[in-house]
């Protein structure tokens, strides 16, 4: 068995067998299969990160991700974006005007001092734990429009009902309505391509609320909160660092979010009646 040609940016078919367990018998048969790939994300022709992702909605990744790592204020200060698959993967180069390419660059300079781990140093942690701007967004919610953005969330997952291997971004009104959303194998890249994609379209994230299929890491709260979104929502559990960001940051904060409940872990504004 072998892998077949892609079908898409974004899965394959692959050839397997079925091993019988409490079922007895064996099935050869092909299995619909998340493409993951190394993107390579260069800023201004400078090497900045290589991220494994699912390389469809590239351009909205690479706005998404430049608003998150602080390269740009606005989605309109980026000049050109190209993408186009290379040797092993895929190439993402981000360009930007000199006053930002300067910031791009600083940045890359740090991220190749720090170790494999990402995280080690004084400096490195003080960088993660500095303050998040507050939440200045407010909007009125209610239980029932979150059990409504759960219920339709399935159906804004192609990728994920075909393979069960990528992690949805959806971005909901205030009343439970998904207006967009984005997949990706990467939990992380795929709020990257969310922003990226409200951004690109002048949805203003704070008129909604953000719902993520994944577990809540103090990155997604960190990346809803520089957005501008006023509230996440997540099906799994936060990390302690995820929680005790959104209560500094003043970000309403839902998890383990199911049909038949939901832990509010914050809600400082009572936005959620």
């Amino acid at each position: 068995m072998g892998y077949r040609a892609a079908m898409t940016n974004e899965m394959i078919e692959l050839p397997v067998r079925r091993l019988g367990l409490a079922e007895p018998g064996d099935t050869i048969l092909t299995r619909s299969t998340a493409v993951e790939a190394p993107v390579s994300v260069e800023v201004g022709g400078i090497g900045y990160a290589v991220m494994m992702a699912t390389p469809a909605d590239l351009e909205d990744y690479a706005v998404g991700f430049a608003l998150g790592e602080g390269l740009v204020e606005t989605a309109d200060q980026i000049k050109r974006i190209d993408a186009h698959p290379i040797e092993g993967g895929w190439a993402l180069r981000i360009w930007l005007p000199p006053n930002r390419s300067d910031i791009a660059l600083e940045r890359a300079r740090k991220r190749v001092s720090e170790s494999s781990c990402g995280l080690c140093g004084i400096e490195n942690i003080e960088e993660v734990l500095r303050p998040l701007p507050p939440v200045a967004a407010r909007i009125a919610t209610d239980r029932n429009a979150i059990a409504a953005a759960l219920a339709a969330l399935r159906d804004h997952q192609p990728l994920g009902r075909a393979t069960g291997a990528v992690h949805a971004a959806a971005f909901c009104s205030p009343g439970g309505d998904i207006l967009c959303a984005r997949e990706d194998v990467g939990r992380h890249n795929a709020l990257d391509k969310l922003v990226g994609a409200l951004a690109r379209a002048s949805i203003d994230a704070a008129t909604g609320f953000i719902l993520l299929s994944a577990r809540c890491s103090y990155e997604l709260v960190e990346k809803t909160v520089r957005a501008g979104c006023p509230m996440l929502v997540t099906i799994s559990a936060p990390t302690s660092l995820a929680a005790e960001r959104a209560v500094k940051a003043g970000l309403t904060l839902v998890a383990l979010a199911r049909p038949d409940s939901a832990l509010i872990v914050s809600d400082p504004h009572g936005m959620i009646a």
